[in-house]
């Protein structure tokens, strides 16, 4: 069985290869490359690939090699499968399969991490030090189990998130589009209560048809004037000239940015040299000039637990699907199996 993957970084290798010795008769090959129409072409030979990328593979030409060269399965080792074009991999016959679960504490904590730099002033503080200016004036914090927590999509990682504010002592509302059940974590509220009563809401909902912009100006208008908002789940969830509105004018009171509208050709790559600015950029900018925003590179998903899960969890898809047996991560269910 050969197996190339795509995008592979060099943190994923001890994982690539542990996975590789346990399993006879198997080759797995890298390249740095994404998945395009240009290097579709490495794939030839190869039973199986496996993706992790931002930028869309929408491109029927690219699913049709793929099946030319008798590929019927694409393994994501990443949750959010909204760069597949479906219709075309059902076309062409291939099975596509992601990583539900990779460590839904990785970017619960991260949210965390937001919430706690954001509520302790950090940034401001930060910034004044780097000053030699050691004035406490206009630091004082919440403490987190004075608050209210809303969770917005509250599955693997929003579930884990409730838990992790409750046992903080936080009071925890929970909204899914699902009519997820409440549970001794959060309580199960609409999306209009959770927005007017959280004095933090924190995002994990998938991006669809339905969570575009979820949080726009309207949205932002019914929160608090003292809430915080973060997002750790996809950055087109929240209209961004929206958010920077809310926070230019005082609206909320800050925001934890992990991800942001048009960030897949940005985050993840050294920009030091680049000259002309693109609007997504600027964009990206103007929130990192805010004292109350904290922006990390979409690296909530970044720990080592996490990175070995996505490779294991990914490379086991492939290995069930080529014995003939099936997989609980399929995310396009018109194709029963690889073929």
């Amino acid at each position: 069985m050969k197996i190339l993957f795509y995008a592979a970084r060099i943190d994923e290798q001890e994982a690539i290869q542990a996975w590789e010795h346990t399993h006879s008769q198997t080759q797995i090959d890298t390249t740095a490359d994404i998945l395009d129409e240009k290097s579709v072409y490495k794939a030839q030979g190869y039973d199986a690939i496996v993706v992790q990328q931002h930028i869309p593979i929408s491109s029927p030409v690219i699913y049709e090699q793929l099946a030319v060269f008798g590929i019927h399965h694409i393994a994501l080792r990443i949750t959010g499968y909204e760069i597949i074009n479906f219709e075309a991999a059902a076309a062409a016959g291939i099975v596509v399969t992601n990583v539900p679960g990779y460590s839904p504490r990785s970017v619960a904590e991260n949210a965390l991490m937001h919430t706690m730099v954001l509520l302790r002033h950090f940034k401001k503080a930060s910034r004044r030090m780097d000053q030699n200016n050691f004035s406490i004036k206009g630091l004082e914090a919440f403490e987190i189990h004075n608050l209210t927590v809303g969770v917005i999509g509250v599955g693997r990682i929003g579930s884990t998130s409730a838990q992790i504010f409750h046992a903080l002592g936080a009071r925890v509302l929970g909204y899914d589009i699902q009519n997820v059940p409440e549970n001794v974590n959060f309580e199960s509220v609409s999306l209009n209560e959770l927005l007017t009563s959280s004095d933090v809401i924190t995002i994990h909902t998938t991006l669809n048809k339905t969570s575009f912009h979820l949080i726009g100006t309207k949205e932002l208008a019914q929160m608090k004037t003292t809430a915080l908002l973060i997002n750790c789940a996809r950055g087109d969830i929240i209209d961004t000239n929206a958010l920077i509105k809310a926070l230019e004018t005082h609206q909320i009171a800050g925001a934890g940015i992990d991800t942001v509208e048009g960030d897949t050709q940005i985050f993840g790559s050294n920009l030091n040299q680049m000259q002309n600015q693109s609007q997504n950029l600027q964009r990206i900018q103007k929130l990192l000039a805010f004292e109350n925003v904290t922006v990390t590179p979409h690296s909530s998903f970044y720990t080592d637990e996490a990175v070995k899960n996505m490779v294991d969890i990914a490379l086991d898809d492939i290995w069930a699907i080529q014995k003939h047996q099936t997989s609980p991560h399929i995310v396009n269910p018109i194709i029963s199996g690889g073929k």
